[in-house]
């Protein structure tokens, strides 16, 4: 057992329940995958895949929390607890621990607490107030607000390190459920339940609840459910009974003693109601459910069940099924794969699995092979010719043109393309589209009539296509799977590798080309490598500012600046001198794997990584850019310049005459000015503050006016 008693406060930060008037990220995402849900009277709240989410039940209005608007360390919300006094406990599976009382965020990771791993899949609160948490291969962890304590295999009788689930009994006992069995721990002791001992049908133990008698509802993957008062174990399975999977993740308990069961992921699934005799089935094809994989279930005070799916919230209340939004954003998808932006600024996103959508700045619009022409669901390529027209590159389906009404495919059943994998399009001044497949590998031309194909067989081609790109005097420049970089000037094929030239690694992902010239090269193990012809130079985590040497995007803006995308270690600029990284830990990027970027007109980065779409700009991003839900801010509160070097103007409006306190806090919540305590007017207020001895980065400004608050970020540079 290991115990960390913390001298020093967790990070904290002011909730920004208002966004900047400029902010610098804008974070997008798809609520759609319910992972948790907890009650608080009136409201709901919910953790999805795309962030947290605070439902109103009677109205429907929700508001969003996200990387880029609040103090939330990861938009992978896996696990809510409320405690007694209102605070929302939030475990991530990126960002470890969050607690928020509705002003104030504070954060623990393994970097300045005793959590033990970032990744925190469960939560349970005793009598006392201690935190129980469950952790993703870092066993459990007991917080009772200053110290920290751990157990696992190594020092406890925890019979696995991977904790999916915990429930407290009334004496106060935890019931554990691992990856290796289920635990009973009373504080000194603890008994160990596996399919070797007891009659527990399968010893990874997903769920458990507990009913008014004290028995234990345990829900296992592969195994079923169980019940077990003590002395006897009772399973039922899809072979004895109506439950409709034996994937068991979620249970809940209503007050007539019927328990709701949520099931998924190896047969049927769906939710299963159990009263202890009778079962009663809901599924997509016989009730409002939206998906048949449940991962979470509430209850609420006038028995509604509040039910979690991999496919969106839904309440039922017995009668009536209702599904509720919550996503921030059109986004069919977060797992974003490609971004193209056309002549009027609309934004083409491909995904993984939802197809692809347009985003003009208020409408989100989603073609997907259900609902229109395109045939197949993963968009992996954009590229957009110069009557507007968009060519889709997909995995399966080949290569689409879109002209805004009809949808062009070409395969290899019916064209000259050679691989219905179509990895990289790219498109030349006389309009012909040169379009790179993986397998078979190849390099096709089309120009609207003939195709024309080159092969490692029939040409200098030297293995498959994943990127192309095509200078001034036309020439192709392509990127392969293990052959490094080739030039084709329609003619003439020149390759570089790692064995005859300056290129540090045969895989290339990304190319870009700047406005001398000069190709900027992407590479799987070796970092960024500039050629302008002659000479090779390279950047890596060596010998520059390059955060990771897996280089997956890059994007050039109207100053030259090289903005890069990277596999593990965030985006990148590089203005040829500087070196500037933002990634999860220090702003609102999303997710640390940057896959996809492309800059509009007002420079404003968009970037897709692995979990939505991110907008950034560092200068802020313009009004009207379609903001994010959020709250409504009543007082306009604003700052400038934002960010700032010495003095900065705090500018609001008051509704109405009122007691107001300005104040300004550190990251580490501690107040470093008062700007104004006492009665204002109504109308426009402004306050300067100077903060010349104070140090460089983020602070909050927090503005109160009787009953009503608001914060927002501030940052010194």
């Amino acid at each position: 057992m290991k115990k960390i008693i913390l001298l020093l406060a967790a990070c904290v930060s002011l909730a920004c329940q208002v966004k900047a008037q400029n902010p610098q990220w804008l974070n997008y995402t798809n609520g759609d995958n319910i992972t948790a849900i907890a009650e608080e009277g009136e409201y709901l709240w919910v953790g999805t895949s795309g962030g947290l989410v605070k439902l109103h039940k009677p109205t429907g209005d929700a508001i969003f929390y996200n990387k880029g608007n609040s103090g939330l360390p990861d938009n992978f919300v896996q696990s809510i607890a409320i405690d007694g006094n209102g605070t929302k406990w939030i475990g991530t599976i990126h960002g470890g621990l969050a607690a928020f009382d509705g002003a104030i965020w504070m954060v623990w990771n393994t970097s300045n607490s005793g959590l033990p791993v970032n990744y925190v899949w469960s939560i349970a609160i005793d009598g006392s107030g201690t935190k129980w948490i469950g952790t993703y291969a870092g066993g459990l962890a007991a917080f009772d607000g200053a110290t920290w304590t751990v157990w696992n295999t190594s020092n406890s009788g925890l019979p696995n390190n991977y904790v999916w689930s915990i429930a407290i009994d009334g004496s106060g006992t935890k019931w554990i459920g691992t990856l290796g069995g289920l635990a009973a721990f009373d504080g000194a002791t603890w008994t160990i339940y596996k399919t070797s001992n007891s009659g527990l049908p399968a010893n990874d133990v997903r769920s458990i609840a507990i009913d008014g008698s004290g028995t234990k509802w345990i829900g296992t993957a592969f195994g079923g459910l169980a019940a077990f008062d003590g002395a006897t174990w009772t399973v039922w399975n899809t072979s004895n009974s109506g439950l409709p999977d034996n994937w068991v993740l979620s249970i809940a308990i209503d007050g007539s003693g019927t328990k709701w069961i949520g099931t998924g992921a190896i047969g049927n699934g769906g939710l299963a109601a159990f009263d202890g005799a009778t079962w009663t089935i809901y599924n997509t094809s016989n009730s409002g459910l939206p998906h048949n994989y449940v991962r979470s279930i509430a209850i609420d005070g006038s028995g509604t069940k509040w039910i979690g799916t991999l496919g969106g919230l839904a309440a039922f209340d017995g009668a009536t099924w209702t599904v509720w939004n919550t996503s921030n954003s059109g986004l069919p998808d977060n797992l974003v794969q490609v971004i193209a932006i056309d002549g009027s600024n609309t934004k083409w996103i491909g995904t993984e699995y939802g197809g692809l959508t347009a985003f003009d700045g208020t409408n989100w619009t989603t073609w997907n092979t259900s609902n229109s022409g395109l045939p197949d669901n993963l968009v992996q390529i954009i590229a957009i010719d110069s009557s507007g027209t968009k060519w889709i590159g997909t995995f399966r389906g080949g290569l689409t043109a879109f002209d805004g009404a009809t949808w062009t495919t070409y395969n290899t059943s019916n064209s000259g393309l050679p691989s219905n994998d179509v990895q990289s399009i790219a498109i030349d001044g006389s309009g012909t589209k040169w379009i790179g497949t993986e397998y078979p590998p190849g390099l096709t031309a089309f120009d609207g009539i003939n195709w024309t194909t080159w092969t490692t067989s029939n040409s200098g081609l030297p293995s498959s296509v994943l990127s192309i790109a095509i200078d001034g005097s036309g020439t192709k420049w392509i990127g392969t799977s293990e052959g490094g970089l080739a030039a084709f000037d329609g003619a003439n094929w020149t390759v570089w590798n790692k064995s005859n030239s300056g290129l540090p690694d045969n895989l290339i992902w990304s190319i870009a080309i700047d406005g001398s010239g000069t190709k900027w090269i992407g590479t799987f193990r070796g970092g960024l490598t500039a050629f302008d012809g002659a000479t090779w130079t390279t950047y890596n985590t060596s010998n520059s500012g390059l955060p990771d040497n897996d280089v997956r995007s890059i994007a050039i803006d109207g100053s030259g600046t090289k903005w890069i995308g990277t596999k593990y270690g965030g985006l990148t600029a590089f203005d040829g001198i500087n070196w500037t990284t933002w990634n999860t830990s220090n702003s609102g990027l999303l997710d640390n794997q940057v896959y996809s970027i492309a800059i509009d007109g007002s420079g404003t980065k968009w970037i897709g990584p692995s979990f939505g779409l991110a907008a950034f700009n560092e200068n802020g991003i313009p009004v009207g850019m379609g903001e994010p839900k959020m709250l409504t801010d009543k007082m306009m509160v604003k700052s400038y310049p934002n960010p700032f070097t010495t003095n900065t103007t705090i500018e609001f409006n008051l509704p109405q005459t009122s007691n107001v306190s300005i104040q300004i806090f550190n990251t580490m919540g501690a107040k470093v000015a008062e700007l104004h305590h006492g009665q204002l007017p109504v109308g426009q207020q402004q306050f300067g503050w100077d903060a010349g001895d104070l140090p460089k980065g983020l602070y909050f400004c927090r503005v109160q006016a009787g009953k009503e608050w608001m914060a927002r970020k501030i940052i010194k540079h």
